[in-house]
């Protein structure tokens, strides 16, 4: 009875640990594959591993944090190859939040970010996001990737320096987020060259993903002129206006959630530069937007 009764409260124990730790575990395996499917899928097969767990586990958080890295390390081979053969520039599937107009957007990892971080090794990903961005000991992600902390300090001083311009340098409230989101729908549905013009940066880009499975960009657009003659070509082809559904934050920037003249969902997030927006990126592919509520 008693042995029982232990193996509940263990049991009890376990469960508590884990909700605990859940949403950051999730934000790690989300960063590390740029999947919420695939992040989900790796934080059930820690919960396996975690409940089979028969010795007592003094840091829960370090534990949960090895197991949840190691299995976004052994997925990531498969994903990079497919991303290899997709078709059209590849976006993170998007994780959107809603918009608090008494909180700010101070949410580290944007797409901007996440683009960057595609550039890097799997190793380098994982030391950079443990370390940068969860506050993780270089000591312990020595531990986590099975490496030396002087191979490790290398891993992140190196992904530190290759994506040092794509950390948000502008901080955006969740009010102003609203309205240049707002405003920005507003500009492109209607194809208005003025309004057009005073929210884009001369450097503009236009990522835009469809997967092969919606019409979407094959290429990323790049520059102020192609992008004022995309929208307003986009205007006048237009048989009925695209529909906003929501403001939201997305990735960590100012965005909405909406359906275009076809009545495709998508939803496009803006990064903000100096209080212009410098990147546009748009995601339509229906396998990455499963998860968002219309």
């Amino acid at each position: 009875m008693c042995e029982a009764s232990a193996d509940v409260s263990l049991s009890e124990q376990r469960t508590v640990e884990f909700e605990l730790n859940r949403k950051r575990l999730l934000r790690l395996s989300y960063r590390m594959l740029g999947s919420i499917t695939e992040a989900e899928d790796v934080v059930q097969d820690a919960w396996l591993r975690w409940v089979r767990v028969e010795v007592e586990v003094h840091a829960p958080t370090a534990y949960l944090t090895r197991i949840v890295t190691r299995l976004c390390l052994d997925r990531m081979k498969s994903a990079r190859a497919r991303r290899e053969i997709y078709v059209g520039p590849w976006l993170p599937e998007p994780l959107v939040e809603p918009l608090d107009a008494q909180e700010a957007i101070a949410d580290d990892v944007t797409v901007t970010l996440m683009l960057a971080l595609e550039r890097l090794s799997p190793l380098e990903r994982a030391a950079f996001l443990l370390h940068e961005v969860f506050d993780v000991a270089l000591t312990e992600v020595a531990v986590v990737l099975h490496r030396e902390p002087a191979a490790v300090r290398q891993l992140a001083s190196r992904a530190r320096k290759n994506v040092q311009n794509a950390r948000p340098r502008y901080s955006v409230g969740a009010a102003e987020a609203d309205g240049i989101a707002r405003a920005f729908f507003a500009a492109s549905r209607d194809g208005d060259v003025t309004a057009l013009s005073a929210l884009l940066a001369r450097d503009v880009e236009i990522h835009s993903d469809g997967g092969g499975k919606v019409l979407a960009f094959r290429e990323v657009i790049r520059g102020f002129e192609r992008a004022l003659r995309l929208f307003v070509s986009a205007q006048r082809k237009a048989a009925t206006p695209p529909t906003l559904l929501r403001t939201a934050t997305i990735d960590g920037l100012p965005g909405y959630v909406s359906l275009d003249p076809n009545g495709v969902l998508q939803t496009t997030a803006l990064g903000i530069r100096d209080g212009k927006i410098f990147a546009i990126y748009i995601v339509k592919n229906p396998d990455k937007l499963t998860h968002i509520d219309v």
